[in-house]
């Protein structure tokens, strides 16, 4: 196909018309095909986009913002840090808004910043933004007296209550309880008495659902409680909390609020002369990538990072793209444990209790292996 030419005899850019003419059919069908609207076949669709990508057409996104009053841009309120799970986290939301016509902005708070959360929003509100989304955000209330803003668009929060009013609040990735619940299943069904926690900073929403789902399972088998440690997410904290436990025979399993404090704690356990898992069994969480490679293989609760940032995306863009329309419902994303080298019966047991199983799984560096969410009735559903 010939293509027209601009000043200069430079080609000119390909318009939806001859995307139309090209795909055969008409230029409303190509703008419903653009929009994402129903009533448009697969095979339709399919033409529409093949030929689009033939031409090297692109959508003009300033012009549709003008016809619509929409920016086609979506903000993003995240902590600044390299923290693996807010980091990973912002990362799926990134991949996930590829594909759906909108431009990211992103703004960063830090622990401390007095304007936190309310003036990230207020910034993103007045670069015009069409949705919000609020990323694993810390309790502000302990020092500001908390966020009261209200804004006029969409909002999305990941992994806590809402920090904000607007006229839809849609919440995702919050279910580190339920994984939480499953590290602790994991060993008690092992055979230990009870488990030890070293929990993140209590700030963070995030270590307090993974607390929470640690205690309601301990006390809904009728287990002991033990005190529990409180690290920083480092591997440093997780040391200096395994130099703690070494010290305490009682100790023979610990669920970690992270993997960096996990293997920090085995560290600590090895010089003390408490081995990994023959006398300590240890659970993580987040699966960093290095977790099947340290020694022993860490067990951990891998985060579904872009299975709730794809979900959470869908329904905001929908309700910004559709505001009288009732939310798309939600759904939960996989929750798994892997297992690997970090976990055993206790010392004095060498078998499970009759009725308990496990099972395997292949994984990088990992001996043995199971996934767990079903075995505990809980639903397969982000740090």
């Amino acid at each position: 196909m010939t293509r027209g030419t601009g000043r200069g005899g430079n080609p000119a850019a390909p318009r939806s018309v001859d995307v139309a003419r090209l795909a055969g059919v008409s230029q409303k069908t190509v703008s419903r095909v653009f929009n994402d609207e129903q009533y448009v076949s697969a095979d339709v669709r399919r033409r529409v986009l093949e030929a689009a990508e033939e031409l090297g057409y692109r959508r003009n996104n300033a012009a549709r913002a003008l016809a619509s009053g929409r920016t086609r841009s979506i903000g993003v309120v995240t902590l600044g840090t390299a923290l693996y799970g807010p980091a990973s986290l912002l990362m799926g939301v990134e991949r996930a808004l590829r594909d759906t016509g909108y431009a990211l902005r992103v703004v960063n708070t830090m622990e401390g910043d007095p304007a936190g959360i309310a003036g990230a929003v207020d910034s993103l509100l007045d670069q015009g933004v069409d949705g919000i989304v609020i990323s694993e955000p810390i309790d502000e209330q302990k020092t500001d007296g908390g966020v009261a803003l209200r804004v006029d668009v969409p909002v999305l929060v990941l992994g806590a209550p809402s920090p904000v009013g607007a006229p839809t609040v849609l919440t995702a990735g919050d279910g580190a309880d339920l994984m939480a619940r499953i590290a602790t299943e994991h060993l008690l069904s092992l055979g230990h008495v009870t488990v030890h926690h070293l929990a993140g900073p209590q700030r963070w929403y995030a270590a307090r659902d993974r607390l929470d789902g640690w205690r309601t399972t301990l006390a809904a088998h009728g287990r002991a409680v033990p005190a529990v440690v409180e690290g920083d997410w480092s591997a440093a904290s997780g040391y200096a909390a395994g130099r703690l436990l070494a010290s305490d025979a009682a100790v023979t399993a610990v669920f970690a609020a992270n993997d960096d404090m996990a293997i920090g704690l085995i560290r600590a356990l090895t010089e003390a002369g408490r081995r990994v898992p023959e006398d300590v069994s240890v659970v993580g969480f987040d699966d960093i990538p290095v977790a099947a490679y340290v020694t022993p293989p860490l067990t951990t609760v891998p985060q579904p990072f872009d299975a709730v940032a794809q979900e959470g995306l869908k329904r905001l863009v929908h309700a910004i793209e559709n505001p009288h329309a009732d939310p798309l419902p939600a759904s939960d994303p996989p929750v798994d444990l892997l297992v690997r080298s970090s976990t055993a019966p206790p010392p004095n047991r060498t078998t499970p209790a009759r009725g308990e199983r496990s099972a395997a799984t292949n994984s990088p560096g990992a001996d043995t292996g199971a996934t767990g969410p079903q075995a505990n009735g809980g639903p397969s559903t982000p740090h």
